[in-house]
């Protein structure tokens, strides 16, 4: 169980639905109410009703909170604070160090960069402004004057807070757990953390699940929460294989591909589109040729990208080609996403590790995946990004099988990225509703 406390409804809707959106069925608890049946659910956000109760009311109903988890076999813990630092926060997170042992650490980081809230050099920016020069300063209840994180933490919570700078999440998930491991063993117990975007949030809660000797716990208004429980998860379930298909030749698609295999630390089995550019014997033998790599590939790696898109290559000639073969351009086009279809129709036919969902990028390459595999169509059930769809085939040879489809022109750099971790999401809720 994933157990969020947080210090108003809406807050605790608001990281309730990013834990959902990562897979966890989620239920918010409103105060005072009894819990639901957690058979049915793996994530509970729990109101405390408490952003401007006295400081020893805070206390008492996160006390009661901790206890009411403690109860449900909760082993991720997570404290929801409000995105411009209003309230008891810091109260609270010395309740939670407590009543969680000394062997508990809060990770503090306000950043929500899709809301326009980011931290840089400890400072709590809103769209661009130092929180002290926004209207949060002027709150009729408790206006806030400081727009440093550790000082504004320091001055509700017994404790000194570490700060772990922009620079050093910049370096990535390692740097930051050095960093994190260093404080904690010099006694730190709550440690405030710069992030501008939600790469660098997912290189924090990386680092986080790195650490094995203390029960990190995150503080945030809620990117850090998902990314954290999303992780956590995955050290301790059986890893996806996923099966990424890309034809599309497109520079978007290029720097898409580049920024997922650095994220993902793989490399792709290249398919060479020259050779299935054609009607002669080269078709089949690069098909059995990527089958071959892949399937090697397959043992060690959980996501095995397929594609025929290489930097820096020179366009094939198709009306030179099919000059000589004959035939039409369209035609050689479509010998080259049928290539790629079947490829992928063996590696999923003849893996001995069962590949549990599929990626395609262009639509040729996904028409082709229909046919080759005999599919009447894809069943749909959510849009992952803006003209970016997921479902699962009807019939033939990949029925039920998951797929995310996008095309070729669509999306920023971190889209396919976005699309293999959306569907690593959607196969852990289908694991744990079977399971159920």
């Amino acid at each position: 169980m994933i157990g969020v406390i947080a210090d108003d409804l809406t807050g605790a809707n608001a990281t309730g639905v990013r834990l959902t959106k990562q897979g966890f069925r989620t239920a918010t608890v409103v105060r005072g109410a009894p819990f639901p049946d957690t058979r049915l659910y793996d994530a509970l956000s729990i109101d405390t009703d408490s952003r401007y109760a006295p400081v020893d009311v805070c206390q008492r109903r996160v006390a009661k909170a901790i206890s009411q988890l403690k109860s449900h076999d909760t082993t991720v813990y997570c404290k929801r604070i409000d995105s411009t630092v209003r309230g008891h926060f810091g109260y609270e997170i010395d309740t939670m160090l407590e009543e969680l042992g000394m062997n508990s650490v809060a990770v503090v980081c306000p950043s929500y960069p899709k809301s326009g809230r980011v931290t840089t050099g400890g400072y709590l920016l809103v769209d661009g402004v130092p929180l002290q020069e926004t209207d949060v300063a002027r709150d009729p209840v408790k206006p806030l004057t400081q727009s440093y994180v550790p000082v504004i933490i320091e001055n509700q919570s017994q404790y000194k807070v570490e700060h772990i700078p922009l620079s050093t999440v910049l370096n990535g998930s390692e740097a930051v757990r050095n960093r994190m491991t260093e404080l904690i063993e010099k006694g730190t117990r709550i440690i405030s953390v710069d992030a501008v975007t939600d790469e660098e949030i997912d290189h924090i809660a990386k680092a986080m699940t790195f650490i094995k000797t203390h029960n990190l716990f995150p503080c945030d208004p809620g990117p850090l929460t998902a990314s954290y429980a999303r992780e956590y998860v995955q050290q301790k379930v059986r890893p996806v294989k996923l099966l990424v298909s890309v034809g599309s030749a497109t520079t978007i698609t290029g720097r898409q591909l580049e920024y997922l295999y650095s994220k993902a630390q793989i490399a792709p089995v290249m398919v060479d589109a020259n050779e299935l550019a054609t009607y002669g014997d080269g078709w089949e033998q690069e098909i059995e040729h990527a089958v071959k790599e892949a399937l090697v590939r397959i043992e060690n790696d959980n996501l095995l990208v397929v594609t025929t898109f290489k930097p820096g290559a020179k366009r094939i000639d198709l009306m030179h080609k099919a000059k000589i073969e004959n035939t039409s351009e369209d035609a050689l086009a479509k010998r080259i996403t049928d290539g790629l279809a079947k490829i992928s129709r063996k590696i999923i036919e003849s893996s001995p590790h069962k590949i549990e969902g599929c990626f395609s990028s262009g639509g040729d390459v996904t028409a082709s995946l229909c046919a080759v595999g005999g599919a009447s169509g894809i069943r749909l059930k959510d849009e992952v990004l803006p003209l970016v769809a997921y479902g699962t085939f009807i019939g033939g040879h990949f029925d039920g099988l998951s797929i995310v489809t996008k095309g070729g022109m669509v999306g920023d750099k971190k889209a396919i990225y976005e699309c293999v971790q959306h569907l690593k999401s959607k196969l852990s809720q289908f694991r744990k509703e079977n399971h159920q």
